[in-house]
């Protein structure tokens, strides 16, 4: 696979591979993530959708740079990354999951067969985003891919499982949102007193466990 490495500012170059994004280009960038943040002159390093963003310590030589990340990428090859597992205990439905009545009648099936559906698969951490710990999940399975709310809510709360069209995910802390919030759990996805402070990263996989579905 070729790799593209550019500079984005004066600080920080963009690692990218060509479309599509796939599980498999997905696993070699967090390998080449894992190999690049030990690099001399690297501050961070920053997993996306295809691509990895590399930011630099002050003073770097961005081109010295992006020649010890090419030399990177030619090691690891098509290396394959394999992070945790993450069981998330989650109560359905009733207060902790509004949507959960509503994601069921889309689908024309029961709400227990949502559960049923949204626990079956392992998921893959494919990228963090949007807040601090927030988990793009990959492996919504088909029949389960739901549009957003018309509506957006004003708060959706912190621990919240929603689905947002084919993607599924968990709201680490209050905020607004527009997906179909189907349950919570009770386990936090960040903590400031931890390091790292997220319970997740790209690479990782995520179980769902259903606690109980409620009316």
């Amino acid at each position: 696979m070729k790799l593209e490495i550019h500079p984005i500012s004066e600080s920080a170059l963009v690692c990218t591979l060509p479309a599509p994004a796939d599980l498999s280009k997905q696993q070699t960038i967090w390998a080449f993530a894992a190999d690049s943040e030990s690099l001399s002159g690297v501050a961070e390093v920053v997993p996306g959708m295809n691509n990895l963003t590399v930011f630099a310590e002050p003073q770097t030589d961005l081109a010295a740079l992006a020649g010890r990340l090419h030399d990177v990428w030619l090691r690891v090859g098509a290396a394959a990354y394999e992070g945790k597992t993450v069981e998330i205990p989650v109560v359905y439905g009733g207060a902790f999951g509004g949507d959960l009545a509503e994601v069921a009648a889309f689908h024309k099936i029961t709400p227990e067969e949502v559960v049923k559906r949204h626990t079956a698969p392992t998921y893959t951490v494919f990228m963090m985003g949007f807040q601090p710990g927030f988990p793009y999940l990959g492996g919504l399975p088909e029949h389960l891919h739901t549009p957003r709310r018309a509506v957006p809510r004003t708060s959706v709360p912190a621990g919240s499982v929603g689905i947002g069209g084919g993607q599924t995910g968990v709201y680490p802390f209050a905020s607004p949102g527009g997906w179909q919030i189907i349950g919570q759990t009770g386990l936090p996805l960040f903590r400031a007193d931890l390091n790292p402070p997220t319970l997740l990263a790209a690479g990782d996989k995520v179980r769902f466990v259903a606690e109980r579905i409620e009316k």
